[in-house]
């Protein structure tokens, strides 16, 4: 998927110079670095249980070491899966956002599964031309109802980021994104820390570990997992999470965020903030008849730099698709791999399967022989036993990092 030229470019790719002249027209190594990454926030998609009716829903259904295998994406020796993620929220929050099992017993009850941490392997490094650190965030491919969902009121963002949340500005993000982020349960077996202090903790180990490599941090997400992307990136490196503790010299690694469909986060203030922390970019990607990103519409701002796309130039998709079309994370990817500018007509300078934007919705004019959500697993993983009769097989039990799953 990648020119040889990857290697050499990869700082000017993740935003060393702000994506001057890379975004019209659209760069082809730009394209295909943020297909990748696109690909990687689909694997939390596709590895998610959403059946409730499973004991293990909101669990990952693959292992760790199998997980980029399991869901195909392009490179799957590129990375490898460190740790996996999960998040809990306040009540009010909780049953907005979060899947719960319909069985009493179910592991998820109290928290979902919502991504995990990967570091590029050796394999990976070398085509890279860095050992990239990778945290994937899942969001949701449902439209504007779980935003509207969600109330508007603000918390502040102080204890996220470091001394630049006591510079005597009031930063302030979405109340609901926060709580999902900071929020733990000492009851449970996989959201005794909150979700942030478990990336928090496994980057710094990989930091540590790669302490004599050069390193990069990108933190990856889409829709919901957007937003979290956004709280997680400006804190690692508001809290110096980007360097080693081991080097007492040395540079920070930077931090890149790259999301898609990416509802607004926090206020002026805190736009402000993330806008002046050294070696943090970002990058949105958005549709243009996509309406979640212009959520919440009054008192937050846009973060970063827009790249953006319109799906509706593409002669591959239905023309007055509905508004889960335009916020797919597939038909951005589409769009990523062809979208020419305003004045442009679409073509698919990446090699993209158009097959792919059917994988969860109804997207492809109906000229082409692809199944509406084809994407399903075989017998919705009913296994037949030596006994003849129908058992549920979602989950493959992942020993590590302290527990089942983890």
């Amino acid at each position: 998927m990648f020119s040889g030229d990857m290697a050499e470019r990869w700082r000017e790719l993740h935003g060393s110079d702000h994506w001057d002249s890379l975004l019209d027209p659209l760069d082809v190594d730009l394209r295909r670095c943020l297909i990748n990454y696109g690909e990687m926030i689909m694997a939390t998609y596709e590895a998610f249980i959403a059946e409730r009716r499973s004991p293990n829903a909101g669990m990952c259904r693959y292992r760790r070491a199998d997980l980029f295998r399991r869901v195909e994406v392009s490179h799957p020796g590129w990375y490898a899966v460190t740790r996996y993620i999960y998040a809990t929220a306040s009540a009010d929050v909780h049953g907005k956002v979060l899947l719960r099992p319909l069985c009493r017993n179910g592991r998820a009850r109290e928290c979902n599964w919502m991504g995990y941490v990967a570091v590029a392997t050796d394999e990976g490094a070398a085509a890279l031309g860095r050992r990239d650190i990778v945290v994937a965030w899942r969001g949701t491919q449902r439209a504007l109802e779980w935003v509207a969902d969600l109330k508007l009121a603000f918390a502040s963002a102080a204890g996220i980021l470091g001394a630049e949340g006591a510079d005597g500005s009031e930063p302030s993000v979405h109340r609901g994104y926060l709580s999902l982020y900071t929020s733990a349960d000492e009851g449970s077996e996989l959201s005794k820390q909150s979700a942030r202090m478990q990336v928090l903790t496994e980057i710094a180990r990989l930091m540590d570990k790669y302490k004599d490599e050069q390193t990069s941090i990108t933190v990856v997400g889409h829709s919901l997992g957007a937003t979290l992307a956004t709280l997680n990136a400006v804190d690692i490196a508001a809290n110096y999470y980007n360097k080693s503790a081991l080097c007492t010299a040395g540079s920070r690694a930077p931090v890149t965020a790259v999301v898609f469909g990416s509802p607004r986060t926090g206020d002026h203030d805190f736009r402000d903030i993330f806008h002046r922390l050294p070696g943090l970019r970002m990058l949105r990607v958005r549709n243009r008849p996509d309406r979640i990103p212009l959520y919440p519409p009054v008192g937050y701002a846009d973060v970063g730099v827009e790249l953006l796309i319109d799906t509706r130039r593409s002669p591959f998709l239905k023309p007055h698709g509905n508004e889960s079309q335009s916020h797919d994370l597939e038909c951005h990817l589409h769009g990523v791999a062809g979208w020419q500018g305003e004045h442009g007509e679409f073509e698919l300078v990446v090699d993209r399967d158009i097959a792919l934007v059917n994988k969860f919705d109804d997207c492809l004019t109906d000229e082409h022989p692809v199944p509406v959500g084809w994407k399903v697993h075989h017998n919705k993983n009913m296994v037949k036993g030596p006994d003849g009769r129908w058992v549920l097989e979602d989950h493959e039990s992942d020993y590590g990092d302290g527990g089942d799953s983890l």
